[in-house]
């Protein structure tokens, strides 16, 4: 930690239950050149990764349709949620964490997968950064069902949909998930499926 206008860094666990919710109070200097006291909760879930999978013959991509809780709680009606395939990392570097999600998830073994970018979701509560790629597939890649993996109790539905119809499901409303939402527009803006 190299910011010379923080100091004085005290954590204080708060809840270890799933993931780890910290209190962080910290001295933090002004632009004035005052300091002052702040505290700050972070939530501390571990690093992920996305990928979105694109066929470029079929102009189709593969996303996952499943219930987030989370979003449930904040007014979407059902709380499923449609999403490229994700994970959290898991000790894996994000490249193998990728490879082994796709597989699990969506039935498709990738090999070639290209980082495109990484970002902080929710930096002003959550800790994670999210390693996000693109992978090539073809109908040969697909070595199982996917659905995810029975003892995290996932339960994801594998979708296939036409790429102009995932862009067209943003500007609706249907896809609200933001790593997929970038990834898309990733995908059009540099052409991925022309």
């Amino acid at each position: 930690m190299n910011n010379p206008d923080v100091k004085n860094i005290q954590i204080e666990i708060l809840s270890d239950n799933w993931y780890t919710l910290k209190k962080a109070t910290f001295d933090y200097k002004n632009p004035d050149g005052q300091w002052e006291s702040q505290q700050r909760e972070a939530y501390d879930r571990g690093n992920g990764a996305g990928i979105l999978l694109y066929n470029k013959d079929t102009r189709h991509i593969i996303l996952t349709r499943q219930f987030r809780m989370p979003t449930y709680l904040n007014g979407n009606e059902d709380g499923m949620l449609i999403e490229v395939c994700a994970g959290l990392l898991d000790q894996d570097n994000p490249e193998d964490c990728i490879k082994r999600e796709t597989e699990e998830e969506t039935g498709y073994k990738v090999t070639d997968v290209n980082k495109v970018m990484e970002a902080y979701m929710s930096p002003g509560s959550v800790t994670e950064v999210l390693y996000l790629f693109t992978a090539a597939y073809t109908k040969d890649m697909k070595v199982s069902e996917g659905g995810g993996h029975v003892d995290e109790q996932e339960n994801i539905e594998v979708l296939e949909l036409p790429f102009d119809q995932a862009l067209s499901m943003v500007q609706s409303g249907e896809i609200k998930d933001a790593k997929t939402i970038m990834l898309l527009q990733y995908a059009q803006i540099n052409k991925l499926l022309d």
